[in-house]
């Protein structure tokens, strides 16, 4: 990746489990960044910014109305973050990770591929891809731990993408989903306290 942000100077971070964010789309990883401090502090905490131009901002692939996607720019995406982690995870205790919005996505997809790599996983106002060669390649031996939290009103990710998400997350994972009404699409105060409570429980461990 071009472009990472990190929580921890390089010195503090040897040892610790580290938390890979990924922003959602037409953002960047500034967005990220300052959830650090909401974040436990034991947690050395990556903000990535995606490799796609999406006017003066980023995103992971190119995305519409409809929530439809191009899957060679999702898998690019994927790869991308894939060799990346795999140049640091030496260093670290274990990698859980952490998407909004369009980061759900990608860190949905990088648990469906290696779903023996990451310790938990946190999504926040975001979905899981429909996706027939995702769904044909993945293998679940132990259900991951995964936090779903959302606005039920959000009116960015459609009913659709919602229902398939609910759909996947229940039949996959360990899931612990949480709704915040009137948060719209967006992460709450609230919201990052049980996200702390459930990374601390799970990725700390």
């Amino acid at each position: 990746m071009e472009t990472v942000v990190w929580s921890k100077p390089e010195h503090e971070r040897a040892g610790t489990p580290l938390l890979v964010m990924m922003h959602g789309y037409g953002t960047d990883e500034s967005r990220m960044v300052k959830l650090f401090d909401s974040l436990p502090s034991g947690l050395s905490c990556a903000a990535l910014r995606g490799p796609k131009e999406i006017g003066d901002h980023s995103g992971w692939f190119l995305l519409d109305y409809f929530l439809t996607h191009d899957f060679a720019d999702v898998i690019a995406s994927t790869n991308a973050v894939f060799s990346w982690i795999d140049t640091v995870k030496a260093k670290h205790s274990s990698v859980s990770l952490l998407g909004y919005s369009q980061g759900m996505a990608m860190a949905s997809t990088l648990l469906r591929l290696r779903p023996t790599q990451f310790r938990a996983v946190v999504g926040l106002s975001g979905f899981v891809l429909d996706n027939e060669l995702l769904a044909l390649s993945e293998s679940f031996e132990t259900p991951p731990p995964f936090f779903w939290g959302r606005d039920k009103d959000d009116v960015i990710i459609n009913d659709a993408a919602t229902e398939h998400t609910e759909e996947w997350l229940h039949g996959h994972t360990q899931l612990t989903a949480r709704s915040y009404p009137g948060m719209g699409h967006s992460i709450s105060k609230a919201e990052l306290v049980d996200v702390s409570a459930f990374l601390r429980h799970y990725a700390l461990r």
